[in-house]
This record gives C-alpha cells, structure tokens and sequence, in this order.
C-alpha cells in the first residue's frame, strides 16, 4: 500500500543529522585538546559520549548545555571496533600549527555519525569522509582552526536600583560572537555574601575559543565600559587551556569569606590580564576558575569550610 504524500514533508537528507558546530582547543605544548561539539540531536550526542569515551585518546566525556566536550590526548590509535559494544570512536587527534585534525570511526549508524554528519559542520576547514550507511565502517577527518581559551570575568555592573551582571555579561558575548571567537559558556559564580553586595553577590565569567584574543578582549571591554551602571565594575581575562590551581584556590577564599583586594597580588599567574580593575574585580578573578563547574560555582559557602 502506497500512502499519500503530504505536502511540505519532504526530507532532503532522511538519514543525516548535520552537527551545527565543532571547535577545538589546545593548550600551548600542542598535547592536550578539547574538542567541542554543538549538537541538534541529544539522542546522538549522548549515544557517541557513550562509546566515544571507550577510544584511548579520550580522557573524559561530558555534556554542557548543547554541547559535548571531549578531552584528548594528541595521538593515533587503532580502534577494535565491535558492534553494540564498541561501534564507534575517535582514531586519531593531531596539533599541527594552526590547525586540530580529528578522526572518527564507526560501523553501521556509528559511520553516518561519523563520516557524514560532522563533515560540514559550521567551523570545519575541511574534511574527508567514506561512503557511510547500512552495515558498512566509515570514517572521516575534519580540519579545524586551532583556537585558544579567553575566560573572561566581570562583576558589579548593576546598582541597587537597576541592572544584573550575569544578563549583560550573556548580552555582550553574544554580540561579539564572530567566526573567529565562538562563545562557548555562561557560568554564574556564588560569591561570599559581603556587605557591600548589590544583593546577590555573584560573578560572572563568559568562555569563547577564539583565533583573536586580542580583538575578543578589545569589543567586550568596549560594550561592557558602555552598559556598565557601576563605578567599580571589574573585568579581568584569563588566557590558557584550563585555570591555574593557584587561581582556584583564591576563587575557593572569596567563595568561603571577604577578602581583600590585595590578595589578587599573590596570584602569580602571566595569564591573567586585569582590564577594568574597580572594586569588582575581587569577584571576577574569583569567578575565572569556575566556567563549566556549575555545582562548586553555585554553592553557597557561609563561612570558611
């Protein structure tokens, strides 16, 4: 039995779901990369954070908002794919100069997603891809732009009577999202509730993997200078794969109890670039080594444990 065609349901690509985005981060010795995958299907995305994380070059997994992130090692692997149990993986991470080269594997479904959903994502340079569908194992590599990690924090940008720190903050990374720096995350850090707070007492800190740090860092100072409603607001930027243990030990004080601005002297730390340095800086130095780790950021110390 033939059934009726109905208008406006054509599926141009039935058996492709196209990834919206990937980006990939290195840290400075080319060794260590975090590859970050926007997705549209959750199903899917869950489905190779399940098997992805069986490859060797796969230190950890983990979802944040709409994307996945995966932690690799630089390096190639043979990968003994076997279906149910291991259909799928990551062969194969290399740094080369400018650019992060990704290799995926997979049989069956595990070779479409492989081979035919992630081939033209927004951010590939480039890529290739076997013929994938049915029974058969497919791979594909892609090429992406070697970006750096910009963590940018702020806090104090409203007053008593109008504003929020954490909306701005979201407001003015969006705008200056370009091709070149992707705005990756939003993280609200719970401070100690000092007495001088707005009400609150949080900060801020916006992650972007960017190929411009510099030009990053120049338009949100500008439009954070414009929108600010405070006199103290503080900006600082942090350059760097992943935050210094010195940094998080200073965010976990201003968490448990008030500090004195001072103490951001002790932070020895060539990384971090103060930029507006009002009376919030405090609590956006505070916030940088927090981005992603919604459960530590959120809590709510009253004292000093």
């Amino acid at each position: 039995m033939t059934l009726p065609e109905i208008p406006g349901t054509t599926l141009h690509e039935p058996y492709v779901i196209h990834y919206p985005r990937i980006v990939a981060v290195a840290d400075e010795t080319g060794n260590d990369v975090e590859l970050i995958e926007f997705f549209d299907c959750i199903g899917g995305a869950m489905w190779s954070k399940c098997h992805y994380a069986k490859s060797p070059l796969v230190r950890d997994v983990r979802a944040v908002g709409s994307t996945m992130r995966y932690s690799l090692m630089a390096g190639t692997v043979d990968l003994a794919l076997e279906g149910s149990r291991f259909p799928a993986g990551i062969s194969a991470c290399t740094v080369d100069g400018s650019e992060i080269a990704i290799t995926y594997i997979g049989m069956g479904g595990g070779g479409v997603g492989a081979a035919a959903c992630r081939s033209d994502a927004r951010g590939v340079l480039r890529s290739r891809s076997d013929p994938a569908g049915g029974g058969k194992v497919a791979g594909a590599t892609i090429w992406l732009p070697r970006m750096q990690r910009i963590l940018i924090g702020v806090d104090d940008t409203d007053t008593p009577e109008q504003g929020a720190t954490w909306t701005l903050v979201h407001n003015i990374a969006k705008a200056v999202e370009d091709e070149h720096s992707i705005y990756l995350s939003h993280t609200i850090t719970q401070l100690f509730p000092v007495p001088y707070r707005t009400k609150n007492c949080v900060g801020l800190v916006a992650e972007f993997a960017t190929t411009d740090p510099e030009g990053l860092v120049f338009r949100f100072h500008q439009l954070l200078a414009k929108y600010t409603l405070s006199s103290k607001t503080g900006m600082a930027v942090y350059t760097g794969f992943a935050p210094s243990e010195g940094l998080l030990a200073y965010g976990r004080k201003v968490k448990r109890g008030e500090v004195d601005a001072g103490l951001l002297e002790s932070i020895q730390d060539p990384r971090l670039r103060i930029v507006m340095n009002g009376r919030g800086i405090v609590g956006a130095v505070a916030a940088i080594p927090f981005f992603t780790r919604y459960d530590e950021a959120l809590e709510l110390c009253s004292g000093k444990t």
